[in-house]
């Protein structure tokens, strides 16, 4: 398993700081934005990650550095927001041919992913999709999941006026190695208006998409000053883990 972490994009959400910095070293508590996302990426397991920012890359490379032992971070510039086809483009070269965890630096969750991810590096065939999603009260700024009436997700709507339900899928994504040849076929079909969502719905139709509600109380889109402002609470309390481990000493070191 390898690891794609999104960082790209103006954050013109997030201005003016982000004419200065890079929207993931944005502080959550004490720790960037960006600690908490490569945290989830590390207690999971994986330890080749490629990150995608903008002009203010080196800042992140900075920060982050060549990573923990072990590891291998490549770093990849995007230098306009051409789109999720092109920026994802420029990291093909280091994750063709495995399986990918593809993660949009805004989100920020508790979930746990080892056990996903070392199911889809065990398996034999491949292990389509998991999509994480979460409850939303509006939903329409989201990819929002069409259920049937056993709770069973059969298609995904990228931003509805009308949701079809409150299950809102965005930001993390667990994908086999056939992620690229979908890609491929829906950026030939949709060109420019390509999302995500395409190719979660593509593994939805093929009955190969694993839901995985992870609640209200354990993710955050910390793309707007609110809700980075909320996610930094969660940080002061203790529900957000920036950490490669899910244990760590205290700051005394006991």
């Amino acid at each position: 398993m390898k690891a794609i972490l999104v960082a790209g994009g103006h954050g013109s959400r997030l201005a003016p700081f982000t004419r200065y910095t890079q929207k993931t070293l944005l502080p959550i508590h004490e720790r960037p934005v960006i600690d908490y996302a490569l945290g989830t990426i590390r207690r999971a397991g994986i330890q080749d990650i490629t990150i995608i920012a903008n002009r203010f890359i080196g800042q992140i490379a900075q920060h982050v550095g060549t990573g923990l032992p072990g590891e291998r971070i490549h770093y990849v510039m995007e230098e306009e927001p051409l789109g999720v086809a092109h920026a994802l483009g420029l990291a093909r070269p280091h994750n063709e041919n495995t399986r990918l965890l593809i993660y949009f630096s805004d989100n920020i969750t508790t979930v746990e992913l080892a056990d996903h991810v070392a199911a889809f590096e065990d398996a034999v065939d491949p292990p389509g999709a998991v999509l994480l999603a979460r409850e939303e009260s509006d939903p329409r700024a989201f990819g929002v999941a069409v259920l049937d009436d056993t709770g069973r997700v059969v298609d995904v709507v990228e931003k509805p006026e009308t949701p079809p339900s409150n299950i809102a899928i965005g930001g993390i994504y667990l994908y086999d190695e056939r992620f690229w040849t979908f890609v491929d076929e829906a950026v030939a079909t949709k060109g420019e208006s390509f999302c995500i969502s395409d190719i979660n719905r593509t593994y939805v139709q093929q009955h190969a998409a694993t839901l995985l509600n992870v609640g209200e109380e354990t993710w955050i889109d910390c793309g707007t000053p609110e809700t980075l402002l909320q996610a930094s609470i969660m940080a002061k309390d203790g529900k957000l883990n920036p950490h490669p481990h899910r244990t760590e000493p205290t700051r005394d070191g006991v």
